[in-house]
């Protein structure tokens, strides 16, 4: 068990974009189901069945707050759904379960249709775009914070690697990797669309202004709300909304 959960979770990391700190979190999720199973007798995740799944959010329904009891929820979904599609399970257990109808003060979300058609927006025939693009790319692949965003030096990209170094509240620093859409969009923006703002100026920013300077959080969240008017997004968008996305569509 602990085999194929070390391969979801390296998953989660390779190809979904989870950071380090919140894949430290699936895994203490994860290990405390497994733990359960394992006073069930069940030593081999084949042998999971809804109601294997539904004792053990039973036994957690106590302990746990309303927004904890979903995210097991949802990272035992994500788990077997990752574990059928290696064919590692025949099927999902968890997949009839519903969650619970969670508190209302919890964040709206962009669906999966609207951040595409959010980041379909910059024009990729003009350097800003191809800035925007990037931008937003990185943003939605990451969840990285507007700060962190607006504080990223070309000394923080490793690209063949597929991750950025990204320094965060008390300069603690961490690796978090990048998807393949966001990698494509910085390799355009960093060989067309950033020299042409540049106009051979020098920046260790990685997303520089129209004329060259650094660009601040409240320059990127005022171009992010550009485009979700542009896109007809009707949510008003924050940046905890488009962070508060990204974690929760890892987990579809």
């Amino acid at each position: 068990m602990n085999q194929l959960l070390d391969r979801f979770l390296d998953h989660l990391l390779a190809e979904r974009g989870l950071s380090l700190n919140t894949a430290a979190a699936y895994r203490r999720d994860l290990a405390d189901f497994r733990d359960f199973l394992h006073r069930l007798g069940v030593t081999r995740w084949p042998e999971v069945g809804v109601s294997e799944v539904r004792a053990y959010l039973h036994a957690v329904d106590a302990r746990l707050a309303p927004r904890s009891k979903v995210r097991r929820l949802s990272a035992i979904r994500s788990l077997f759904k990752y574990l059928a599609r290696i064919r590692a399970v025949a099927e999902n257990p968890a997949a009839p379960l519903r969650f619970q109808k969670l508190p209302k003060d919890l964040p709206q979300v962009l669906s999966t249709s609207e951040v595409e058609t959010l980041l379909a927006q910059p024009r990729l025939d003009q350097p800003l775009g191809e800035r925007d693009k990037a931008l937003l790319e990185v943003f939605y692949a990451t969840g990285l914070r507007v700060s962190e965003l607006a504080g990223l030096e070309l000394t923080h990209l490793h690209l063949r690697a597929g991750y950025l170094l990204v320094r965060g509240k008390g300069e603690k620093e961490r690796l978090v990797p990048l998807g393949d859409y966001a990698l494509e969009a910085l390799d355009r923006y960093l060989a067309s669309g950033r020299p042409r703002l540049l106009k051979n100026q020098r920046s260790a920013r990685v997303f520089v202004n129209h004329r060259g300077g650094s660009l601040s959080r409240q320059g990127i969240w005022k171009l992010i709300k550009q485009y979700a008017v542009r896109a007809g997004i009707q949510k008003n968008l924050t940046p905890h909304m488009l962070r508060h996305s990204f974690a929760t569509h890892l987990l579809e």
